[in-house]
């Protein structure tokens, strides 16, 4: 460390903007200790805090494990891309259907939960379908679901550090123009995620998330006006995109959308292109010019070809949310609960948070479009390409990045990296725990050990293979880091999750439901997620966005109308389910409250 700080001299910006995130990071290590000294020291405590945690710690350790790098830097990235319609197809959906299934799945899976002694997903669906076996199949969609949700965290948190630390060790990192690396930066924000999950578990975790919510949620607004300031004010950032794109700010493209288009790419092609003097004419004997082309021109704003969002696509939106109700790690979140009433908060508040957070988030990511300081574009490039040739290839994860760098102050743009990365760093720890307590209850118990493991083997066993997923995923992480948009790879792992909705609602309200529907339900909700994947991968290319349409909409649409048609069918097709496990889950249902 010595080497490093003698290497960077003074105090850079990038220097400055480090020690802040270095300082954020160490408060949640601290953080993480001061949990440890509450740990009562067996596996229930660990993974579910003992059932113990309030109303304002739930909302917004709730809230705070949902707002992950796709609410922030996939939202800000998406806006940039497709315009202001984001906020309407995931923040107003995400605002009414969480809320709704907070209160209509969360609420009654607790109180079961409570009841029959259950700590993960798995356990329940079990004993509801009566089947050993479910977890042979859903085991492995969970995990292949969750672990893109974890690689987008990671790839946000690498790409915020990577921008902020610009300048700060040029001599050690000069291919990074002496910010910290990607890989590094990773290696260290995950390594904090682990070791504060690790000492506190699920009350580490809850503590975290609560405090990193209220640090983004006060440093969004923060952000917001900053930027805004920066740019001259909202009034003239928006002034700007109505310029240069002005179909960021609607959901249709007009035919003034599209001259104003042509007219504005125009312009940038005659400045990107190298320009002769007028006396070039006067040629010298051999043929050369006496005047040399420009070597490198100069950056202009390059205009972003407008793109239409159809009705049907906007709808389809609406079941990205149901997702929520199948996130292992929420599931866990909810379980932590103290009692019912603590979800009334969270069922309230939760819409109003969202709206907190997306609102700030879009707007940048749409005047991002179109900002320019001292005459040069603060993004270096478009969806369509780089600004100039040989510049930065488009990176829709680096653009609130470059927003947040712009600010000329180093100490508050460092204190808004350090916001930005907290909301990134959110629900990583959640997902961590959840892995961990799924692979030793519904794997390593249920199977290898017959239900037969101590408490203290289960406490290890959890805290064992956390490790082999924080690493899993680092590894992966950089393998994938060029691949994907954290918006498109987000929506893909959500409609993946959305496809499980109908199995958890049906095991919840439908006494009909039996074990062979839910096995339908799974395969042909994800199966057909797999199916249009591979499809668009094949024609469009792995490495490519790999765009999240089918038939004009999501394919959360599709898969979750597949998925609750072949659990019907086949439920009311086989045998119905034991008087006893009917009685169980719904005669006893009020009880289980």
């Amino acid at each position: 460390m010595p080497a490093l700080l003698a290497a960077a001299g003074e105090f850079t910006p990038g220097m400055i903007q480090l020690w802040i995130i270095v300082a954020y990071l160490a408060a949640l290590i601290v953080l993480g200790l001061a949990s440890n000294s509450l740990f009562k020291g067996t596996a229930v405590d660990y993974f579910i805090a003992s059932r113990g945690v309030g109303p304002v710690l739930l909302v917004l350790s709730v809230f705070g494990t949902t707002m992950t790098a796709f609410a922030i830097q996939g939202s800000s990235g998406e806006a940039w891309a497709s315009g202001i319609g984001v906020y309407g197809k995931m923040a107003s959906w995400s605002g009414i259907v969480h809320a709704a299934c907070f209160f209509l799945i969360g609420v009654r899976l607790w109180g079961l939960g409570k009841r029959y002694g259950y700590q993960t997903q798995i356990q329940f669906f079990r004993d509801r379908l009566q089947s050993s076996n479910i977890g042979v199949l859903l085991f492995p969609i969970l995990v292949l679901l969750q672990m893109p949700y974890i690689i987008i965290g990671i790839i946000g948190s690498g790409n915020m550090i990577q921008v902020a630390t610009r300048g700060a060790f040029p001599s050690f990192f000069a291919s990074t123009q002496g910010g910290v690396p990607f890989w590094l930066g990773t290696l260290l924000s995950t390594g904090v995620v682990w070791l504060y999950v690790w000492l506190g578990g699920a009350r580490a975790t809850a503590w975290a998330n609560a405090l990193q919510t209220l640090i983004f949620l006060v440093v969004g607004v923060v952000t917001f006006w900053a930027i805004a300031d920066r740019l001259g004010g909202a009034k003239e950032a928006t002034r700007m995109v109505q310029e240069y794109n002005p179909s960021k700010l609607t959901r249709e493209v007009t035919p003034e959308h599209e001259r104003i288009y042509q007219e504005k790419m125009a312009q940038w092609r005659a400045s990107t292109q190298p320009t002769v003097n007028a006396q070039a004419s006067n040629a010298l004997p051999d043929g050369r010019s006496s005047v040399e082309p420009d070597a490198k021109p100069t950056p202009t704003l390059r205009p972003h070809k407008p793109k239409r969002m159809t009705e049907l696509e906007f709808l389809s939106y609406g079941f990205i949310p149901l997702s929520v109700a199948m996130f292992p790690h929420l599931f866990q979140l909810w379980l932590t609960a103290r009692s019912a009433k603590a979800f009334r908060l969270t069922v309230t508040l939760h819409p109003l948070l969202i709206m907190a957070i997306w609102a700030p988030c879009v707007a940048i990511g749409v005047w991002a479009s179109s900002a320019m300081i001292g005459g040069k574009p603060v993004v270096p490039f478009t969806p369509e390409g780089p600004l100039v040739p040989g510049g930065p290839v488009p990176n829709p994860n680096t653009v609130l990045a470059f927003m947040v760098q712009m600010l000329s102050n180093p100490w508050v743009s460092g204190l808004l990296a350090a916001g930005v990365l907290a909301a990134i760093l959110g629900g990583m720890d959640a997902q961590f725990l959840s892995l961990g307590s799924m692979f030793t209850h519904d794997i390593v118990d249920h199977y290898a050990r017959k239900d037969s493991m101590t408490d203290r083997q289960r406490l290890v066993t959890g805290r064992v293979f956390v490790i082999a997923v924080v690493l899993v995923s680092w590894l992966l992480t950089l393998l994938l880091r060029e691949t994907r948009p954290i918006f498109n790879l987000a929506v893909w792992c959500f409609s993946g999750f959305s496809a499980l909705f109908p199995l958890v609602c049906a095991a919840l309200y439908w006494r009909r439901l039996t074990k062979w529907g839910a096995y339908a339900s799974v395969i042909a909700g994800v199966g057909s997620g797999v199916f249009f994947y591979v499809r668009i991968g094949l024609e469009q290319g792995f490495a490519s966005r790999i765009d999240p349409e089918v038939w004009g909409l999501v394919p959360a649409a599709p898969m979750v109308v597949f998925a609750t048609v072949a659990l019907v069918v086949v439920s009311l097709m086989t045998p119905a389910p034991a008087a006893a496990t009917v009685n169980k889950f719904f005669l006893k249902a009020a009880d289980a409250r």
